[in-house]
């Protein structure tokens, strides 16, 4: 097994595109349950708006897009369309 200091770095693109199809999965799962239109941009924007100083750790952003429950993300767009954004 390795030490953690001997685990292969993630380059910025694949780090992204791993980011990418997590959300995009999610936005599946939102469309299984009647959310047809969540999209994984808006998963992302969503998920995002809570990291005011910057991204955290990897494990807990993945954590924060697979534990998002639509009612927060409607939550989310709710005060976003009202703000007018």
């Amino acid at each position: 097994m390795l030490a953690p200091e001997e685990w292969p770095m993630m380059s910025p693109e694949e780090l992204t595109r791993s980011i990418e199809e997590l959300c995009h999965s999610k936005a599946r799962e939102f469309a299984v349950l009647g959310y047809d239109n969540v999209t994984g941009q808006e998963i992302w924007q969503c998920v995002s708006s809570r990291y005011k100083d910057g991204l955290p750790a990897l494990h807990r952003i993945v954590n924060d897009i697979l534990s998002l429950k639509p009612t927060q993300y409607m939550d989310w767009a709710m005060v976003k369309a009202m703000k007018g954004e």
